[in-house]
């Protein structure tokens, strides 16, 4: 009797956390998360800014990931709608008087317009086309925003407001962390529906998609804005948590960072790239310090990795997971369950 109240409340709580996308480890992760940044020694500021930045990696690789992996398009211009987002915040509070709260939400309109303008002119191509277009419209823009030094201040750097008037990180940690969810939850929502289920047979089979009525163009371009929309939300944030801009948060070489996050997380699952980012992050700074005399190399070691997980495991981690981890917990989940009902029968 008591089993099976048990196993009805389980069962409700996870109705109530699948209607929001999330699963009861990735709540109990959330949770965690949530937590770390109030003990010792995760309190510390420098390791809290760590994470910040983590998550907001964690974030845009979502974004990135609903089209690499849901369209199959690989968006080389990302870090592009990001700093679009991030210098028109930034601007429109430096230059129009605006909260940066505001700034944070017009970032989306911007990114998300460049994004629906550059799907009409390049989604209807194949192959690598729309990537290389998209990742020479990132380095034009780079251009632009180095150049025109009366809007964007160029390589001297833009100085903007913050979000908030303190010198603790642990605030921008909980708003980052709420954007994230929002990033996720409105991404796995859309991808649930019958528009994922569009997008994820264009990315699987094209031809199959437009012979079952399927318009590849339109699907795609909805795509492509709404990731592109996520982008300059999540550049407002990058502009109001830093202070300053430089034209390099366009650089490709921030593509490539959310791009191996997102590969090696697992592509088309969304929630992949979002847990290996922190652990990435703190890779990622441990390298540059023990590699400081060799500026670059990190980038030739996310290609080493990137490489060796398409060719061995290209599941990334969350294949790891699905396949291996997840499994042997239910298999041991069984055993223990087994093991309990013998003893009260004995």
């Amino acid at each position: 009797m008591d089993d099976a109240r048990g196993s009805g409340k389980m069962k409700t709580i996870e109705k109530s956390l699948d209607a929001v996308c999330l699963t009861p480890s990735g709540f109990f992760g959330l949770v965690v998360l949530a937590v770390i940044p109030l003990f010792p020694p995760f309190n510390q500021q420098y390791l809290i800014r760590f994470m910040v930045v983590g998550i907001l990696m964690a974030a845009q690789a979502v974004a990135f990931d609903f089209t690499g992996g849901y369209i199959n398009i690989v968006n080389f211009g990302f870090a592009a709608f990001v700093g679009v987002g991030a210098y028109t915040s930034a601007i429109m509070v430096t230059k129009f008087g605006l909260s940066p709260w505001v700034g944070l939400f017009l970032a989306v309109i911007p990114s998300a317009l460049l994004g629906f303008l550059t799907g009409i002119l390049t989604l209807r191509l194949r192959g690598m086309f729309a990537a290389v277009i998209a990742w020479f419209l990132g380095l034009a823009l780079m251009g632009v925003t180095t150049k025109w030094v009366s809007l964007t201040e160029g390589p001297l750097g833009l100085n903007c407001p913050t979000l908030l008037k303190t010198s603790s990180n642990l605030p921008y940690f909980y708003i980052i962390l709420v954007m994230l969810v929002v990033v996720y939850v409105v991404s796995k929502s859309v991808a649930r529906s019958a528009v994922g289920l569009a997008f994820k047979a264009i990315g699987q089979y094209m031809e199959a998609a437009k012979t079952s009525g399927i318009n590849p163009t339109r699907y795609r371009i909805m795509n492509f804005t709404l990731s592109c929309a996520f982008a300059g939300w999540l550049g407002g944030f990058y502009a109001h948590y830093y202070g300053i801009l430089m034209p390099e948060v366009m650089h490709t070489s921030k593509t490539v960072e959310v791009l191996v996050i997102s590969y090696i997380g697992g592509r088309g699952t969304l929630w992949g790239g979002a847990l290996i980012a922190i652990p990435f992050v703190y890779g990622t700074e441990m390298l540059r310090s023990i590699l400081s005399d060799y500026p670059g190399v990190n980038l030739w070691i996310y290609s080493v990795v990137l490489i060796l997980i398409m060719i061995y495991y290209p599941g990334g981690a969350a294949g790891f997971y699905l396949n291996v981890v997840r499994p042997y917990v239910r298999m041991l989940g069984m055993r223990l369950k087994r093991d309990n009902s013998s003893m009260k029968q004995n």
